[in-house]
């Protein structure tokens, strides 16, 4: 980071690792996999929530195209976790909360479910998370 030295103490440990801001985890074989990025981490009432888990469960139900998931400031909790689905129109957001309960523990579950015509997408297609809920 030319000419930011802010930026270089963030991203840069005192031993020289650089924090890519990707957050990983080991299988029971001890294969590391991706599963989020920090800044997209959720922390609700404590517990940290993976938008892409979150969104790969939404996506098992037929209804649904398409999902993005983000956390909203809440009071109470900190952060809820909050969806956005596209989906044929034959669902509801209380049927949503309600399926994912049934693939993911309760503090997964979104406590927000906005039904969209169309994510927000950039040139290359990929979902634009900051434009949800604006």
């Amino acid at each position: 980071y030319l000419d930011r030295p802010e930026a270089n103490a963030e991203a840069f440990a005192a031993d020289g690792f650089f924090h890519t801001g990707d957050v990983g985890e080991y299988d029971e074989v001890g294969y590391l996999r991706l599963v989020a990025r920090m800044k997209e981490l959720i922390i609700s009432g404590g517990y940290n929530v993976y938008p892409r888990e979150v969104e790969d469960a939404l996506r098992l139900h037929p209804a649904v195209q398409d999902a993005a998931v983000v956390g909203a400031p809440d009071a109470e909790w900190g952060e809820v976790v909050t969806a956005y689905c596209e989906t044929d129109g034959t669902v509801t957001g209380d049927e949503l909360i309600r399926f994912v309960g049934e693939h993911l523990a309760f503090y997964k579950r979104p406590k927000r479910v906005t039904m969209v015509d169309a994510l927000p997408r950039n040139a290359l297609g990929k979902v634009v998370k900051g434009e949800l809920g604006r």
